[in-house]
């Protein structure tokens, strides 16, 4: 039975999942190298559960009773050695993530299932570097976290078929839709949405279509909630950039090929609404959507 969990980092991602199984009666132990960052995210989780209530889906115990299980820890061992499941949301690297398996492996119970939320990374690849490959399983979650209903469940090439079910239970329990994806270059997610936002930012550049002009076409027309311009400077820039490579190395195609505009506009530091810039610029406190000098007619 599950019940203690570690998430391993506390940014956007971590923090939201730290949040979700702690609304959902799971005791959390949320780690960070960076003492700043667990107080950043411990704040941002407060003030998303002070939007819950404001809106009337939690109440304000329930919002105490969450952050209460919530517990902070710098040190990996401390957090994991009682640990039932271990949900890595490290930064989307490969040396970060098998360096910090290899540690989990080492302190973590034998029971324990180890994680990773990555959205692009091998599962097999990070399973291989610990003795408990059948415990080694994707838990991809959507961004934000607590709002978003999708968790895709990525099998690696030895997870077991009870791992994958504890998983998708557990997903369940949390009020979350699991999908089961198996170990490709971008699983299912962003084997497919990746591409599509390389092929919006090719079509700009070759100026088939201007930035507003583009976003509009998928929201209108293919009613997408945001249009791929949009959501590639709410995903991040430069995380595009690292899951396209990662599907052009592992696929080897002509069409999985990263636009050379995407690529500029990372080593130019624009990478979305995170650095103030992408195809639109980001003012603090404000939602409207100005597209950025480099790309106005």
């Amino acid at each position: 039975m599950i019940k203690n969990i570690t998430v391993i980092g506390s940014g956007t991602m971590g923090n939201g999942i730290a949040h979700v199984f702690a609304q959902y009666g799971y005791n959390v132990n949320l780690t960070d190298v960076n003492d700043v960052a667990l107080k950043k995210a411990l704040d941002t989780i407060a003030k998303n559960l002070d939007r819950q209530v404001s809106k009337g889906s939690l109440k304000e115990e329930e919002k105490t009773a969450t952050l209460a299980r919530i517990k902070t820890y710098r040190d990996l061992k401390e957090s994991a050695t009682k640990a039932d499941l271990v949900i890595e949301a490290a930064s989307e690297n490969v040396n970060i993530k098998l360096d910090i398996f290899k540690q989990l492996d080492e302190v973590c119970p034998p029971q324990c299932i180890l994680a990773s939320n990555t959205s692009s990374i091998s599962i097999t690849k990070i399973a291989n570097v610990t003795k408990r490959a059948d415990k080694v399983i994707g838990m991809h979650f959507m961004n934000p976290v607590p709002v978003m209903k999708l968790v895709e469940v990525i099998n690696g090439y030895k997870t077991s078929k009870e791992i994958t079910e504890t998983i998708i239970t557990l997903s369940k329990a949390i009020n979350k839709t699991p999908a089961v994806a198996n170990d490709y270059p971008g699983f299912i997610a962003n084997r497919i949405l990746i591409p599509m936002i390389n092929e919006a930012i090719i079509s700009l550049q070759e100026g088939v279509g201007g930035v507003e002009e583009i976003d509009t076409v998928m929201k209108l027309g293919m009613a997408h909630p945001m249009g791929p311009l949009q959501l590639a400077d709410f995903i991040g820039l430069d995380v595009c950039l690292a899951i396209m490579n990662v599907l052009y190395d592992g696929l080897g195609k002509d069409k999985y090929a990263p636009c050379p505009l995407l690529v500029n506009m990372v080593q130019a530091g624009n990478f979305g609404v995170k650095s103030g810039e992408g195809f639109y610029k980001y003012t603090a406190g404000s939602k409207e959507l100005v597209v950025s000098d480099m790309f106005r007619k």
